[in-house]
């Protein structure tokens, strides 16, 4: 019997597999801030195939707290597997002078989103998120989705704080978030561990996210604060904030199962 499985560990009936067949079904609260960072430093993490934006130093950091699951829709009753958050920064760019955004530092604290994540091109590495979260009743322990209501989010990495933010809601938004909307456009690389050829990846090539069926909540926003922490193991602070805009709380869902090589960079 041939082993079969969408990704690794491959096994006679593919239960094993990381991460199942797409598509992948997605659903998540959302806090994001938009920021604008040094220009100069943020031209600096732009893959080759990505030109500066006209405002270079225009980016976000999100926070998200996923709920997932696979066609079949077994992940829900098993949490566990379905369940998990990150923390994310984006910065704008052109491509080929279309308006794109591309993540250069992306944290999850499960494995089953980083290997999803790393088929995408998201850079995922695993990290501990926390989000202030609302249950829809009237508490003192649940801030609710209104004028006043107060979140926070923070994301550690190797027992160390790299990332905090908080956003009070003032008032439904007209546009919602900016920052992050143009289409996403990362790079998926695979290195190779073949002796002489450490510098020449299996793969290196930009791909744009493709998404379906998106479905959004009421957007809200607010005042926002953003702090980005450096740490020995972490560069992401290249991107710390010069000024802070908006910030915004949503709840957001689609379906993924496609996406575009936009360009092969390998050399």
């Amino acid at each position: 019997m041939p082993l079969t499985g969408y990704t690794i560990p491959r096994s006679p009936t593919g239960r094993s597999s990381l991460v199942p067949y797409p598509p992948w079904h997605y659903v998540g609260d959302f806090l994001v801030v938009e920021y604008w960072a040094d220009p100069d430093k943020a031209v600096t993490v732009l893959p080759n195939g990505l030109d500066p934006h006209p405002d270079a130093g225009r980016c976000a950091l999100v926070f998200a707290d996923w709920q997932s699951c696979s066609d079949a829709g077994g992940e829900l009753l098993d949490p566990s597997r379905s369940q998990y958050k990150e923390c994310f920064v984006v910065v704008n760019a052109l491509l080929d002078g279309e308006e794109v955004t591309t993540c250069p530092f992306i944290w999850v604290d499960r494995d089953f989103a980083l290997t999803r994540g790393w088929l995408q091109g998201f850079p995922k590495k695993l990290g501990s998120i926390w989000v202030t979260r609302t249950f829809g009743l009237d508490s003192p322990a649940d801030p609710g989705v209104r004028a006043g209501a107060r979140f926070g989010a923070t994301c550690a990495a190797y027992e160390r704080r790299v990332a905090e933010a908080t956003v009070t809601l003032e008032r439904i938004s007209e546009t919602g978030p900016t920052h992050n909307d143009p289409p996403i456009v990362n790079v998926r690389h695979f290195a190779r561990l073949e002796a002489g050829r450490h510098d020449e990846p299996a793969v290196h090539e930009l791909a744009r996210s493709r998404s379906r069926d998106r479905i959004v909540s009421p957007v809200w926003e607010g005042v926002a604060t953003l702090s980005l922490y450096g740490a020995e193991h972490e560069e992401h602070d290249l991107l710390a904030p010069v000024r802070v805009g908006k910030g915004f709380r949503f709840t957001f869902g689609y379906t993924v199962d496609d996406q575009e090589i936009v360009k092969d960079i390998r050399s």
